[in-house]
């Protein structure tokens, strides 16, 4: 199908790479596609309702490469999902600008909501391909081996508890590094990518794929400590009990200040958790150095952590997802190709349905036995993704 006029919008949490994913469709849909029109929605479908458009058609290719080059949505985002209502208003702004082809740049709930603006296309035989573009620091859309925006984000993880293990080696107590993760622990885990020795932190590495027991938490923490005189943990915002619930969540219930997005994703940044586990571990391990910090929105926008990788791959992302707009809906991902030496990635194109919604865990793989730490193969997953520099990490004898 021809598509001569297109939409994008960015949806979700900003990454330092997403503009690089915009600047590649916007590029490829005017010197690849042909499209006469390319415009910018601002924060997501709502800009699309209201008409808060830029005009892309005819932005210089130098402005757009410094776009591509700066953290965050340059567009603005939203965690917005349309009812039926909102998908008519939706195709209406969509039809006043005679648009064929809505690409949106995002993760699963954004996927989500291109698929449920496709199926009321669809519905009413409006012809409009709808392309989804990859993003998120959680690594959790499925059929991707990775997703843009995260190994950037794992690099600051890594780089963050690499220093956190060198500070509690000079001046030693326990730390518990709090990291972004409501249902997968890929960024969790990224934690122990420095890790050199069996004594380097993180020592204990809780992630949501297995249930977390306050009990056994207070244990381990008191085991490490025993030996080490220190302490270094890595916990995902998204750990749970044995029954499935987050203990953010209880936690943020118990004192009545629990917030959800459109989609019903309880607002898990909050803090609460952080200031629940300090104060357990003071109590109950006696040790009177304990800290605690809650990453929060620092890995997801840190501009000076940027896997070059990352920017490159999604770049290429936004590229395929203008050119797939010509064939049809679907979801573009990245798949490892490990049929050449080396690093190599390919971006094949899957049905909509496929992602939209679902939500991808960390392999069991790579996850160790005991339930407190990632395996080897994590790390060999891992490295590829970030780039060839590393941290020194020298020691006195």
């Amino acid at each position: 199908m021809a598509v001569r006029r297109l939409m994008i919008a960015q949806g979700g949490g900003p990454t330092v790479v997403i503009n690089a994913s915009l600047a590649g469709a916007v590029v490829a849909a005017r010197e690849d596609l042909g499209a006469e029109a390319v415009f910018g929605a601002r924060n997501g479908a709502r800009g699309i309702v209201e008409d808060r458009l830029v005009d892309l058609t005819n932005l210089p290719r130098d402005r757009l490469d410094q776009i591509a080059a700066t953290a965050s949505a340059a567009l603005g985002s939203a965690r917005d999902k349309p009812d039926t209502a909102g998908c008519r208003r939706i195709l209406a702004a969509l039809q006043a600008r005679r648009i064929d082809g809505l690409l949106m740049i995002g993760g699963n709930d954004t996927s989500a909501t291109l698929d449920v603006i496709g199926r009321a296309a669809q519905a009413e035989g409006y012809p409009l391909a709808c392309v989804h573009v990859p993003k998120t620091i959680d690594n959790d859309l499925l059929h991707s081996d990775h997703t843009p925006g995260y190994p950037s984000a794992a690099l600051f993880v890594a780089n963050a508890f690499a220093g956190l293990d060198l500070d509690l080696k000079a001046m030693p107590g326990i730390h518990v590094g709090i990291v972004m993760g409501r249902t997968s622990g890929f960024l969790t885990a990224a934690s122990t990518l420095w890790r050199r020795g069996a004594d380097d932190g993180p020592h204990l590495v809780y992630l949501p794929e297995r249930p977390f027991d306050i009990d056994a938490f207070v244990d381990d923490v008191r085991t490490v400590y025993g030996r080490l005189g220190r302490c270094l943990v890595a916990v995902a915002e998204g750990i749970h009990d044995a029954q499935g619930r987050a203990i953010a969540e209880a936690l943020l219930a118990e004192a009545g200040t629990i917030e959800r997005d459109d989609h019903g994703n309880v607002q898990l940044t909050s803090g609460a958790l952080g200031e629940s586990l300090l104060s357990l571990l003071r109590r109950r391990t006696g040790v009177s150095r304990v800290r605690v910090d809650t990453f929060g929105f620092l890995q997801r926008v840190y501009v000076g952590t940027v896997s070059p990788v990352d920017r490159a791959e999604a770049r290429s992302v936004g590229e395929r997802a203008a050119m797939r707009a010509a064939e049809g809906d679907g979801s573009v991902t990245i798949r490892r190709n490990t049929d050449v030496s080396g690093y190599a990635v390919d971006y094949p194109v899957v049905p909509l349905e496929a992602v939209a919604g679902k939500t991808r865990l960390v392999p069991d793989a790579f996850i160790a036995d005991t339930g407190t730490d990632v395996t080897a193969a994590f790390a060999d997953y891992l490295r590829p993704l970030v780039g060839d520099w590393q941290p020194p990490l020298a020691s006195l004898p």
